[in-house]
């Protein structure tokens, strides 16, 4: 699913954003070792890590939008990572309803990137571990790898926690949930690294990873609705460009969603799965759901007509509205 935000609902976004437009794109000591015997062939130094290529105009302008987008969002008090409060109370019939429309549906059409108003499905999650790794684009700085991996490390720990699920860091060989730090300048990257991990991928949307609209911040690609037990497959692609807070937003995001959290819906607040960019990071109310969608007692494949009972007496369970 990509993170296509159209900033539909919140102040003055329209006007920041038409402003945005017209903008151009611009210890412990160690013993010390005897000597040795002379004649030893001298061990072979491991090669120095390759320098990061300097990005072109195209990705600093790219990046410099996207950092003007992010204090824009900022100064409009959006991007909250506060997890929702007093102001953003819900009901145990609106996590039901909003766990329909974002469990339920698909936010895209198979195959296309543009938003829909919702492709119906079956209940589905991850049966298998889910198994993640990072891969990272050349023009990716050590230090920024560094802090991206800390902070998806320490969001799997967080999304294992809330499910009860296996959701695991993995080395790249034995991952199946692949995280892609890329960029405009990563697409060879992409294309070898998609071609490496996923060999039948599909070469539509593998030319749309690498062809990306400016206003499709990140993405992820899942088997999840109709792979079988521990065959499923996701790779979740992140912008480079972006600026550190919506690097972690598309995160959070696009790693939920590929857990089986498929849609965004409008009404769902406080929530990440809402276009209205106002959560830029997991809310209570989204743990609520990713409980909801590993409860045991909702069965893989089950229609919403049939899940209903069940999503609404979960719900109320977990808002505290159950009489049981």
């Amino acid at each position: 699913m990509a993170r296509r935000k159209p900033f539909l609902a919140i102040g003055s976004a329209l006007l920041g954003l038409a402003f945005l437009a017209a903008c151009d794109m611009p210890m412990r000591e160690s013993l010390k070792p005897q000597a040795r015997p002379a004649g030893l062939i001298k061990p072979r130094s491991a090669p120095a890590a390759p320098k990061p290529k300097a990005p072109s105009k195209a990705s600093r302008e790219l990046s410099a939008y996207y950092t003007r987008l992010q204090e824009h969002l900022l100064t409009q008090g959006l991007l909250r990572r506060d997890g929702g409060g007093p102001d953003t109370g819900f009901r145990a019939a609106d996590l039901a309803r909003n766990f329909e429309a974002i469990a339920f549906f698909d936010e895209h059409a198979p195959g296309q990137l543009t938003t829909t108003p919702g492709q119906i499905t079956r209940f589905h999650r991850w049966r298998g571990q889910a198994r993640v790794a990072s891969h990272f684009g050349a023009s990716v700085t050590p230090a920024t790898r560094e802090k991206d991996s800390r902070e998806l490390n320490k969001y799997l720990a967080r999304l294992s926690r809330v499910t009860g699920h296996a959701i695991t860091p993995s080395s790249q060989k034995n991952a199946n949930f692949h995280v892609l730090f890329m960029g405009l300048d990563d697409a060879d990257d992409i294309r070898k690294t998609v071609r490496r991990i996923w060999p039948d991928f599909p070469e539509s949307r593998l030319k749309q990873l690498t062809a990306l609209p400016r206003d499709i911040y990140c993405l992820v690609h899942s088997n999840v609705s109709f792979a079988p037990a521990g065959q499923e497959r996701a790779i979740a692609l992140i912008r480079t460009e972006h600026p550190d807070l919506m690097r972690l937003s598309c995160i959070h995001e696009e790693v939920a969603q590929g857990l089986g959290l498929s849609n965004d819906s409008p009404y769902a607040r406080p929530s990440i799965f809402n276009d209205d960019e106002e959560f830029a990071t997991l809310t209570n109310h989204d743990e609520m759901l990713l409980k909801m969608l590993y409860d045991p007692r909702f069965k893989d494949g089950m229609a919403l007509g049939e899940a209903r009972p069940t999503i609404s007496k979960v719900a109320a369970e977990l808002t505290g509205e159950s009489n049981s």
